[in-house]
This record gives C-alpha cells, structure tokens and sequence, in this order.
C-alpha cells in the first residue's frame, strides 16, 4: 500500500500520499492553485511557505514546490509579501558608497539576529550579504545574493524591516553594469538578434525537439 500522510492544509486535515510535494498534495487535496504556484521548478519564489511539525515550536520555512510533505505538517502559504522596492534609474545612480544609504537605509538598523538567514529557503547567507551592502562591498554582495529567488521570507522574519530580496537585486545589478567588465559576445548576440540576423535560427529552435536544444546547450562554446 502507498503510504500515506497527514497533513494540515490552512488548519484543515487531508491525507495525502507521503511522496508528494506539498505543491502537489495540496492539488490532490482539490485546492486549485492560481496564485502561488509560478514555476513549479523552485526558481520564481512564489510559493513561499511556513509550517511546523505537530508536536515541535519550530516555524520552518520552505518552497512549496522543492519540500516533501511530512505527517503532522501544518502549513500556511505567503503567496505574496509586501517588501520595499525603490524606484531608481540605472542611468541615474552609481555604485558610489552612499547609495544603500539612500535607497535602503534600514539595512542599517540591522540586530544581527540572523533570523533572515535561518528563514531563507535557499539556505543562503543573507545576513552576510546585508553586511556586505552595509559595506559597500557591492561585487560580494552580488555574489552572496546571486541564487535569491526573492520569495520574502526573510523579509518576514525581519525585525528591522529590511527587503533583503530588493537589496541583493540592486547590489547585482550595479554590479554587472558598473563593475564587472562588458561581455562582449553577449552585446554581439544582442545585436545580431536586433538586426535580424538570428531571425532563422529563433524559428528553427521554436520547433527543435527538446533531446535536440539540450545537446545545443550543453555544447555550446561559453565564453571565458
């Protein structure tokens, strides 16, 4: 017999196959997902997710989508929360010292409590990285922030109030605009699609059997 788990689903009991994700025992369980449920592939973070295993206090954070259900699972799903995103230009700003200051000066009221770094479904270092932005260490704070799929929880965890998620974004893109060198063979890409000059190939690969396009891309030159 297919074993089977109990789960609590917005304080409503379901048993649902113990194999599945919670994603997908919450449509066994007839919830229709509308919102939330983005990609499926744990790339989007919109299927953030809290829960906590009947007789344990430890509030668990996840993607709904990578975690297998456990028996005793109660779970409530944040398909959105509200973080701070400042509206900027990146024709109009600079990696210069003061611009955290600026756009995000709460990332300076930091306790160092670390409660965004325990919460973080990617098990990223994201206090680590706020110091890096408190810092002005941009370039590491990119690299700290990079695999961010901007699901908020850490956000939610928060005391301070910090948008953790908007802080890496910025960090990123100053990075890549300002400090890390041009890819050539990218603006030449970007050109040659302008131009239309890939225009036969685009159609050709809109049809290409996808056995096909994976060889393409695992054999692809890449660039150095």
């Amino acid at each position: 017999m297919q074993e089977m788990a109990n789960v609590y689903f917005y304080g409503k009991r379901y048993v649902v196959p113990a194999d599945l994700t919670i994603m997908t025992a919450m449509e066994y369980a007839g919830y229709q997902l509308l919102r939330g449920c983005g990609c499926r592939h744990g790339f989007c973070g919109a299927c953030a997710t809290i829960y906590r295993i009947a007789g344990t206090n430890t509030l668990q954070s996840c993607l709904a989508c990578q975690t297998q259900v456990q028996d005793g699972m109660y779970v409530a799903t944040l398909p959105f929360f509200p973080t701070v995103k400042k509206l900027y230009e990146m024709e109009e700003i600079q990696p210069e010292e003061q611009i955290m200051m600026q756009l995000y000066p709460e990332i300076y009221a930091c306790i160092g409590c670390n409660a965004c770094t325990k919460s973080c479904s990617r098990q990223l270092g994201v206090m680590q990285y706020i110091a890096y932005a408190q810092r002005n260490e941009l370039e590491k704070c990119a690299h700290e922030s990079f695999d961010c799929v901007a699901c908020g929880i850490c956000s939610a965890r928060c005391p301070a109030g910090i948008s953790h998620p908007m802080v890496g974004m910025l960090a990123r893109r100053l990075t890549g605009k300002y400090i890390q060198p041009e890819t050539a063979h990218t603006r030449s890409k970007v050109e040659s699609i302008r131009s239309g000059a890939l225009d036969a190939l685009i159609t050709e690969m809109m049809t290409m059997p996808l056995d096909k396009m994976k060889e393409m891309y695992n054999s692809r030159e890449i660039e150095k």
